[in-house]
């Protein structure tokens, strides 16, 4: 499917089964939380490990944060708007700048710094930020999600989330390595490609790249406002 079309189906359709789940948080069953977020982040984690598509990373990655949205529903509702909202920005950015390069695959990406050095630098970062890594806004609703469970008693279900997330990062990690420090076999002699002045706009991705990547300084306010 398109770019645009795998963005709408990752990032708008979940507001609605999201804003539900927070409409009956309070008659949710905790046992079915747990189950419903461990499959998640465990089947998410492990789907992408074996891709080359974008779309499809992006589609496991989806699954996975699902589950890190589920498992908080009960204990604090609040958290899981949060944590929707920043996957939402963060996915925006991603989709936007990989629709902008008309980037699919990894191996695209790998030959995207020819191009534009800045957009294969937004990527990195971006998924470096989905992925939960500090000290990107990805990491502030893992890291509070993390401190609710503790504080209420399900430190076990803590390092199985926490440990889920290492999947997820490690495929981030892959493709900027695969990306970055490898070259893949190619006919063409010539690395470097002319700059074109891009012909589609750019206006959002800027906004949404430092929204994805630079709001953790503003976690003491959210944990005060959740």
């Amino acid at each position: 499917i398109p770019l645009s079309s795998g963005m709408i189906l990752l990032t708008w359709q979940k507001i609605a089964p999201t804003a539900l789940l927070y409409q009956i948080s309070p008659s949710l069953n905790m046992e079915i939380l747990i189950m419903l977020a461990i499959l998640s982040t465990v089947l998410g984690g492990w789907g992408g490990l074996n891709q080359t598509q974008m779309r499809k990373v992006l589609a496991y990655s989806s699954i996975a944060h699902m589950g890190w949205t589920v498992i908080i529903a009960l204990i604090n509702p609040n958290l899981t708007i949060l944590s929707l909202m920043i996957y939402i920005m963060t996915t925006l950015t991603l989709f936007m700048t990989l629709n902008l390069s008309s980037t699919t695959k990894i191996k695209s990406i790998s030959n995207l710094w020819n191009k534009s050095t800045t957009m294969t630098m937004i990527v990195f970062l971006t998924l470096l930020s989905l992925g939960g890594l500090p000290p990107l806004t990805g990491f502030m609703p893992k890291w509070l999600i993390l401190q609710e469970l503790v504080i209420n008693n399900n430190p076990t279900m803590a390092i199985i989330m926490a440990l889920s997330a290492l999947l997820n990062l490690f495929f981030y990690m892959r493709i900027i390595y695969v990306s970055s420090l490898t070259m893949f076999p190619t006919n063409n002699s010539s690395k470097h490609h002319w700059f074109f002045t891009p012909t589609k706009t750019t206006n959002m991705i800027p906004t949404l790249t430092i929204i994805s990547s630079m709001l953790l300084p503003l976690t003491p306010i959210l944990i005060i406002m959740t």
